[in-house]
């Protein structure tokens, strides 16, 4: 075999690796873009595979956010979706040739990837385990996320060729402690079993609404208790929360609201155990249950409201 056809052989091996980078990252973005944008309301639906309780019961779980105050709500898909499209991004510049293989930054943006998709696989292991122990339930797009993350991780390892794979597994070794470390901690601050932080109440009662409410949506809430259609909560949630303040202080006390943790003040567990209540919030319209934060207009339009919807 000649030495042209050596290089050729090898410059083929190299790329196949980042094709395969630059298409799964791609699917990555898809993912966990379209889970952001249910989160944050610009997507109507979204169609869990088989499983769709499952899905709602672990992105609407504590562990599905990953910032929350006030003023913003960032879900943790969305810190997957910033972490595939800066993969994406590396993996562009490493196949269009915007730098020489020759040039030490190149090699460099290949340990760039190869710290970032080891970080992401280990968090991905730690959340499948959340998702199996803690919330007991089961979202495929959680678990394509994972394969998605650790796929490009061993793609990567393929692709880079690093001469020294001491150094590679120490670098590896010292971000998947510091990520695993990490991730524990936020893990525990979120658990409802231990953060005292989403309510200071001895009474777990949820925390108070702060927002007030126009004559519109006190219509509109009068109108939801009328028809017997029924929120159902927990105290710990955050979601639950940001729906209440959707309505304000107000409103929400004509709403029909069962608290169903099992430890919440005069919660109703064994009747959301009943409804087969898995995600909170969940609506119950028509004997049907609908869970996830939702829109005061959404839930006119669901509920057959024909008052003022002027919300604002």
């Amino acid at each position: 075999m000649s030495l042209n056809t050596i290089k050729i052989t090898n410059e083929k091996n190299l790329k196949w690796p980042k094709t395969l980078i630059a298409i799964l990252s791609t699917i990555g973005i898809a993912d966990t873009g379209s889970i952001t944008l249910k989160n944050w309301g610009l997507l109507n639906s979204l169609s869990c595979p088989g499983v769709n309780k499952g899905c709602d019961a672990v992105l609407n779980s504590p562990w599905g956010t990953l910032i929350k105050n006030n003023q913003y709500d960032i879900p943790l898909s969305f810190a997957g979706f910033l972490t595939y499209s800066t993969i994406l991004l590396i993996v562009l510049i490493l196949s269009l040739k915007v730098i020489s293989p020759k040039q030490k930054i190149y090699k460099d943006f290949w340990w760039l990837l190869y710290l970032i998709s080891c970080g992401s696989s280990v968090f991905s292991i730690l959340l499948i385990s959340i998702m199996i122990v803690k919330i007991k339930s089961f979202c495929f797009f959680c678990l394509l996320s994972a394969i998605l993350s650790f796929s490009i991780f061993i793609l990567t390892i393929i692709g880079a060729r690093f001469d020294n794979r001491e150094t590679m597994f120490y670098r590896g070794l010292i971000v998947a402690f510091t990520v695993l470390i990490g991730g524990l901690i936020w893990s525990n601050q979120v658990d409802p079993a231990r953060a005292n932080e989403i309510n200071l109440s001895r009474e777990n009662v949820s925390p108070p609404i702060t927002t007030l409410s126009s004559i519109e949506k006190i219509n509109f809430a009068k109108y939801l208790n009328d028809n017997n259609i029924v929120m159902y909560s927990a105290y710990w949630c955050p979601h639950c929360n940001d729906q209440k303040q959707l309505f304000g202080k107000k409103a929400v006390e004509e709403l029909l609201i069962v608290e169903c943790a099992k430890d919440g003040k005069n919660n109703q567990y064994k009747l959301c155990q009943e409804k087969g209540i898995e995600g909170f919030p969940s609506w119950e319209i028509n004997n049907q249950i609908y869970s996830g934060t939702m829109s005061l207009n959404e839930l006119a339009k669901m509920t057959n409201y024909d008052g003022d919807i002027n919300f604002e």
